[in-house]
């Protein structure tokens, strides 16, 4: 009985510890907004911000319809996230992917539909090919400017 009690706090306790490290993370995903997913992993939530995804928030325009393709990319389903051992605020920073055989990159499909823009800053410019002439009406954050 001490040794399942040991297992699962240490279960419990290494996931957070293993996410903040960078890694990978797998998890069945609840959807937050455009940008943000929860993986339920372990018995443990790990909150993950899309790595260099910039959607709008809920309930700003178009945040809506960001949260609303995520969810049916995403929601319920495994998701596998590469975090790259950075945090946004109370989140770890990640590369995330649904489906089988590699997986399709959720930051990529969100932005690809135009309802999200590169982050440049922390892309690198690497989904900047992905966005659409519509998403130029979304809302931009300024913390994605390169410095």
């Amino acid at each position: 009985m001490r040794l399942i009690v040991a297992l699962l706090l240490a279960t419990i306790v290494a996931a957070p510890v293993f996410a903040r490290s960078g890694g990978q993370v797998v998890g069945i995903a609840h959807v937050v907004d455009g940008d943000t997913i929860h993986l339920k992993s372990a018995g443990t939530t790990i909150k993950v911000r899309l790595h260099g995804v910039a959607a709008p928030e809920r309930d700003a325009r178009g945040g809506v319809a960001a949260t609303r393709f995520v969810e049916q990319l995403a929601q319920g389903r495994e998701v596998r996230c590469e975090l790259d051992g950075t945090r946004s605020k109370d989140r770890v920073v990640g590369t995330c992917f649904v489906g089988e055989a590699g997986g399709e990159d959720i930051g990529a499909a969100v932005i690809a539909a135009g309802l999200a823009r590169d982050c440049p800053r922390f892309s690198g410019g690497r989904y900047r090919a992905l966005e659409r002439p519509e998403a130029a009406n979304l809302a931009y954050p300024s913390y994605c400017r390169p410095r």
